[in-house]
């Protein structure tokens, strides 16, 4: 292993002169991160990690063996990434022009998008272009993410659709009353209550 400011990483990792990684980070095996990278400090990238270029990660985040980070993704804070996550980038992929000839960076649109704070995603789940997922939210493993996912909600299947929601302890959360700001629910593990808003509520009603 060799160090770097206070940052482990594995001999085998490639990690970009031009990347910036924080305190206390520790890179794995294999990892890729590439050019104009910034990842937070006290962050985990296990084996085979892709960080694809200009993609921020923010603090204390943990990202399991073989999750791929692509261009137009960013991480705040806290966010978990179950193995073989993918987080994607292109709405419309080809590997040719109409000329026939291979794209280049210049011929395709990055499609952007965000995982927000204390997030996970399960593993192997794909999280389509442009399809943010919201605070505490939780991602089903093998899930197929088609849409935006609100803050504490609860999401699994092809294509993932809302199930519940979820304590930022990571249990699931039971209405109690609607309240001005919107669904009032009760964790029943921590004790916790949360705020749901009426129209994110609305969704596990519809049975979206």
């Amino acid at each position: 292993m060799r160090r770097r400011e206070d940052v482990t990483i594995h001999p085998s990792a490639e990690v970009s002169d031009d990347a910036e990684v924080g305190h206390g980070t520790r890179i794995w095996s294999h990892v890729q991160v590439r050019e104009g990278a910034v990842i937070g400090s006290q962050c985990i990238l296990g084996s085979g990690t892709y960080v694809d270029l200009k993609v921020r990660i923010g603090d204390r985040c943990k990202l399991q063996n073989g999750v791929l980070v692509f261009h137009g993704f960013n991480l705040e804070d806290g966010v978990f990434l179950g193995p073989g996550v993918m987080l994607l980038n292109d709405k419309n992929p080809r590997a040719i022009n109409l000329d026939g000839s291979l794209k280049s960076s210049s011929d395709w649109t990055v499609t952007e998008a965000v995982v927000r704070r204390g997030a996970a995603v399960g593993g192997g789940a794909v999280v389509l272009p442009g399809v943010s997922v919201g605070r505490f939210a939780m991602v089903g493993a093998g899930s197929v993410v088609t849409r935006d996912v609100p803050d504490h909600a609860i999401v699994f299947g092809n294509p993932a659709r809302l199930k519940g929601f979820a304590c930022a302890c990571g249990r699931g959360l039971k209405p109690v009353k609607r309240d001005p700001l919107g669904m009032l629910m009760h964790c029943p593990a921590c004790g916790t209550d949360v705020s749901i808003r009426l129209d994110d509520y609305a969704q596990l009603e519809r049975g979206r």
